[in-house]
């Protein structure tokens, strides 16, 4: 056990597939730690083989199931001095995977946590995507049941920004089907399959073609990149088609209290518009105000 006060937590990013991508400090770190904490005990073991390196500290399973009961033990481990090194099967931890109930409790009871970045297939994919990638937002998994899986592709319909989705191999064309209907078929999708693997694909098209492909049959790890909402499809999704549209929601706004300028600034988000466009809008309808 180490030091009382220099124990901490550290989220490690491990390889997404090609074991040559494992950082020097993701190395150092399986050999020092006093505790890994693995999604999966066999897996690390065998990175940790496959590294020529030696766990050394106790390996403990820190998956879904087990995340909310282990965390405490685990910030008991680091409050008491020891390092607790936390990985997932591939990537970060906490995305899409356990670890955010450990870090907020860490965060709470005042445990040090900090990260040993490396391999994300959120970025790698957006870098492949040709996509824009300047704005874009995670959604990580759908909805696996088909209604609320509908919900929630309408409430991105409006969504300006690239959109970046985990999936499972066998559930990938239910999904690209569901998106085409609910964003349209000739929606720009990306699928990458295999990131950083032998067998590393990169599918792009609309996403009715893309669904129509992927039921043939696909293997692997998949993440899925969507492009945004054009001005167009945001203005329509929103019902804040011209500037009568505008002002009125201005308006409703600054009824329920919320001040002008947030007003302002949130129905310009939702119409796919400059806020300056929305500012003037209102002013001219109503000059006296100000």
């Amino acid at each position: 056990m180490g030091d009382a006060g220099s124990g901490r937590i550290v989220l490690a990013a491990t390889p997404l597939g090609n074991v040559r991508d494992a950082s020097p400090r993701l190395v150092d770190a399986l050999g020092s730690a006093d505790v890994v904490a693995a999604e999966d005990t066999r897996r690390v073991r065998r990175l940790a083989g496959d590294l020529g390196v030696t766990i050394s500290g106790r390996v403990v399973s820190f998956y879904d199931a087990v995340e909310r009961e282990r965390s405490v033990e685990l910030v008991d481990r680091a409050e008491a001095g020891d390092v607790v090194l936390v990985v997932t099967d591939a990537g970060m931890p906490t995305v899409s995977d356990p670890g955010f109930r450990l870090v907020s409790l860490a965060a709470d009871r005042g445990v040090p946590v900090s990260v040993l970045p490396g391999p994300s297939a959120v970025l790698a994919a957006l870098a492949v995507s040709a996509l824009p990638v300047d704005r874009f937002c995670f959604e990580g998994f759908l909805p696996r049941k088909a209604g609320e899986r509908k919900t929630r592709i309408a409430d991105l319909a409006a969504e300006p920004r690239t959109m970046v989705f985990f999936e499972a191999p066998h559930r990938l064309a239910d999904m690209l089907s569901a998106l085409a209907d609910g964003l349209g078929d000739e929606r720009a999708g990306v699928v990458c399959r295999e990131l950083t693997k032998t067998y590393e694909e990169i599918r792009r098209g609309g996403l009715r073609e893309l669904a129509e492909w992927a039921r043939q049959g696909v293997k692997g790890e998949i993440t899925v990149i969507v492009s945004g909402a054009s001005a167009d499809e945001v203005r329509g999704s929103s019902g804040l088609r011209a500037a009568p549209d505008w002002v009125a929601a201005v308006e409703a706004a600054e009824t329920a209290g919320i001040p002008r300028r947030e007003a302002i600034a949130d129905v310009a988000r939702r119409a796919g518009v400059p806020k300056r466009e929305v500012y003037d809008a209102v002013v001219k309808a109503s000059p006296a105000r100000k």
